[in-house]
């Protein structure tokens, strides 16, 4: 059962949330949400409801971009070759993607690349700069990863090869010797915003390009499609510039999606409606992951750079199968380590999990590591063999540092990376048994009982009849929703069935409500998915406490408030 944990103010906020509430004109509850989010002044609030690219930040405030696009002017001048290098997911896929799609404008010796998931690993590999040699290529733009490639880079090197980086990750005290290191997460790089995606760094890297050459900075806004789709599929915090960046590539998406992002959303069934970061999450992303997961993820980059409606079509028919196969493999290989962690001894005392099997196929690991983390609410690591070595993908709870976790083992691993919830790494098969003793017992000295515990935090604590259409216009404004801006969560107590709430759904697992609370006859529409349990409680009449998200139910071209349950408690008197 979730623990529910309703958010306070300080003395100081409380007033700061009331002088807010007047200036603009709002009700106080969605004055208390500006103030959770750090937003306290009038001017702060009009950027949030407002994102202006304007407010995008100077891309040579980063550290060595005046290095990066030094380079790559040197290299359009002299035709030299380029190769724009990528990680195979869905961010590595869109910052190749981004980034070739630009400068193919301005180069006609422009290639792309992406590793194999399954022969080559993960990030910069020797296969790749070897092809980089072999077909002359003198620079070559990695994306998305080679923050830690000190010894890939000194190859690159040997063979005449320079090497700008763009990463998020975090890096190691050394870093490699590219021509440029592009990663606000240096810790000598002082850009103001340090949560951009792999693919926004990508972004800001042509900004950079465009401002140095004299192109208007209206040509990049076509790119902010690819954009929205890695912050929303990298889960990166959308606060500050990654915001902006997400809420005009929302716009891009919606109103003139490129060829094949468009294919995609016909075939996700989402051609008709308005798009938003969830489908993102839920739809598109895993599309477009499951390229590189099933075969390789050029294909993904293909689609996303063509120009050609047939073979958007096509290819986007072809992603779409490589997802039914990953739905397959998914379902079946979770069910398999549900088994294994079932098995463990002394399940209930263990504060992580680690499960090995080296007939898993490795494209679903990460997927599975994180249905692991959901379902035991631990920190999940899943590791499966591939190159005799054993890979794999680890998932974390609020508030535990998982790549902390993994850094504290590194002497066990040959290469890891990753961010606060979500790493890979890999190790040899014999270190596998010591790895999970050692992780176990990090996880069991550190983690705290509430990061053990399911918690619901609920933004503020109202009544129906102030849910109003103004309340819920407002609402709306604070999207886009993601880390750091997750969609407002409310309590409501006392409510009661208005006598028509019932079960619905094929196996009739899920509640359709229909409530009133003791304040008013406003009678509100719900829904809780999975929540049959408790419809016994809801038909008896008696009062219980709900905490929802509220949405907006479009059906038949009409359109309606929708508590979006997501817990039930009976009321305790």
């Amino acid at each position: 059962m979730s623990k529910w944990n309703l958010l306070t103010l300080s003395p100081e906020q409380e007033k700061q949330k009331e002088q807010l509430a007047e200036e603009l004109g709002i009700s106080p509850i969605l004055a208390k949400l500006l103030i959770l989010r750090g937003i306290s002044s009038f001017s702060e609030a009009k950027r949030f409801f407002r994102p202006q690219l304007s407010d995008l930040h100077d891309p040579f405030l980063m550290k060595d971009m005046d290095k990066a696009i030094a380079r790559l002017n040197l290299a359009i001048a002299n035709k030299e070759k380029i190769l724009v290098y990528g990680d195979y997911d869905v961010d590595g896929a869109t910052a190749v993607a981004l980034v070739y799609k630009f400068l193919r404008q301005y180069s006609l010796n422009i290639e792309f690349y992406l590793p194999d998931r399954y022969v080559e690993g993960y990030g910069i590999s020797y296969q790749g700069i070897d092809y980089a040699f072999e077909h002359h290529i003198k620079l070559i733009i990695v994306l998305d990863c080679g923050i830690k490639a000190v010894e890939k880079v000194a190859y690159a090197k040997s063979k005449g090869i320079d090497i700008v980086i763009c990463d998020h990750h975090k890096p190691d005290e050394v870093l490699p010797d590219a021509v440029a290191v592009l990663d606000a997460k240096r810790p000598d790089c002082e850009y103001p915003y340090k949560e951009l995606s792999g693919c926004g760094v990508g972004f800001k890297l042509m900004q950079a390009f465009a401002q140095n050459n004299g192109i208007p900075f209206s040509d990049l806004l076509p790119l902010l499609d690819l954009v929205v789709v890695s912050i929303a599929s990298d889960i990166v915090p959308i606060t500050g510039e990654n915001r902006i960046l997400a809420y005009h590539g929302l716009k891009q998406l919606n109103g003139n999606p490129s060829v094949g992002l468009k294919a995609i959303l016909q075939i996700s069934g989402l051609a008709e409606k308005e798009i938003t970061v969830s489908d993102i999450v839920f739809k598109i992303g895993p599309r477009l992951n499951a390229s590189g997961r099933i075969q390789t993820a050029g294909e993904a980059v293909e689609l996303l750079v063509t120009k050609n409606h047939r073979f958007a079509k096509e290819k986007s028919l072809q992603i779409d199968q490589y997802n039914q196969t990953r739905k397959d493999l998914d379902k079946n290989i979770t069910e398999e380590a549900n088994a294994a962690v079932l098995s463990c001894a002394n399940l209930a005392e263990r504060k992580g999990i680690v499960v090995y099997n080296e007939e898993w196929h490795k494209g679903v690991i990460g997927i599975v590591a994180s249905r692991l983390s959901e379902e035991y609410y631990r920190p999940a690591v899943v590791l499966t063999r591939s190159n005799d070595l054993a890979t794999g993908s680890a998932r974390s709870v609020p508030g535990f540092d998982i790549y902390k976790a993994i850094d504290s083992c590194r002497d066990l691993l040959e290469n890891f990376g990753g961010h606060t919830y979500a790493a890979g790494l890999s190790m040899k098969m014999e270190k596998v048994e010591e790895f999970t003793l050692r992780f176990e017992q990090y996880v069991a000295d550190t983690i705290s009982l509430e990061q053990l515990t399911p918690t619901i935090d609920v933004d503020a604590e109202i009544k129906f009849q102030e849910i109003t259409p103004k309340f819920f216009k407002v609402l709306k404004l604070f999207n886009p929703y993601g880390p750091d801006n997750n969609k407002p969560v409310f309590c409501t107590r006392r409510v009661f069935d208005y006598g028509t709430s019932r079960l619905v759904g094929r196996d009739q697992e899920h509640l359709k409500l229909e409530l009133v609370d003791s304040h008013s006859e406003n009678i509100m529409n719900g829904i809780a998915f999975g929540m049959h349990a408790h419809n016994d409680h809801v038909k008896s009449f008696n009062p219980f406490d709900i905490c929802y998200n509220i949405e907006e139910n479009n059906y038949n071209g009409n359109s309606s408030i929708q508590l979006f349950v997501r817990d039930i408690k009976a009321t305790v008197e």
